[in-house]
């Protein structure tokens, strides 16, 4: 593959990263814990690796092409989102020395943030519709190590934005309770909404 097309798909892959999202909710909940922001970002980064996996290895078209099991993905991943937008709601992180000491184990962030990003439906159809366009029947790499170099491409674009936000988020609301009480809310919401739309999608069709 050539550089030209990396720098491409970075390119299109960063817009995507920059685009506050369930990612941005779930660092930025992190980042007002306290400690737990490289656990949480790993979990994000895992979850964005299994789809690119998944999509390299042929299961994505497959996917794809049963709409009853890509309804059954969304409404799985709508339920999970729904579920932590809710929790943020009832239980918005307002940073305090106790609660930064008990933040909750790193394994538990970790596979939290696996869950965030991997039952995404709308990470997993990304990479479905976006990773295939830039790969080259021609080149020397078979198509799937080419699918899988573009997704690592982008989930170092994640984890270097995701960390920015997380430590960000820290920095600045850890002083703030306030400021962190409405951004907790307002994350919990976004969750809320997203979810939402992700069910009406797929009533109405």
């Amino acid at each position: 593959m050539s550089y030209g097309i990396f720098a491409a798909f970075w390119a299109v892959s960063i817009l995507f990263v920059i685009t506050p999202g369930v990612d941005w909710a779930y660092a930025i909940s992190a980042g007002m814990r306290g400690r737990v922001v490289v656990p949480a970002v790993a979990g994000l980064l895992i979850g964005h690796l299994l789809a690119t996996l998944v999509v390299a290895a042929g299961v994505g078209a497959l996917v794809a092409g049963h709409p009853l099991t890509l309804t059954a993905l969304t409404v799985v991943g709508a339920g999970y989102l729904l579920w932590v937008g809710i929790g943020m709601l009832r239980d918005p992180a307002v940073p305090s020395a106790a609660e930064i000491a008990e933040s909750g184990s790193w394994a538990r962030w970790t596979v939290k943030g696996v869950c965030v990003s991997g039952l995404n439906p709308k990470v997993f159809l990304l990479f479905l519709a976006l990773l295939p366009q830039f790969t080259d029947r021609s080149a020397s790499w078979s198509v799937p190590l080419q699918i899988v170099a573009l997704g690592l491409v982008h989930i170092v674009s994640c984890g270097v934005v995701y960390l920015l936000v997380g430590f960000g988020a820290g920095a600045v609301l850890q002083t703030r309770p306030r400021a962190a009480l409405l951004v907790s809310r307002l994350s919990g919401a976004a969750m809320i909404v997203i979810a939402t739309l992700l069910f009406a999608e797929q009533l109405m069709r």
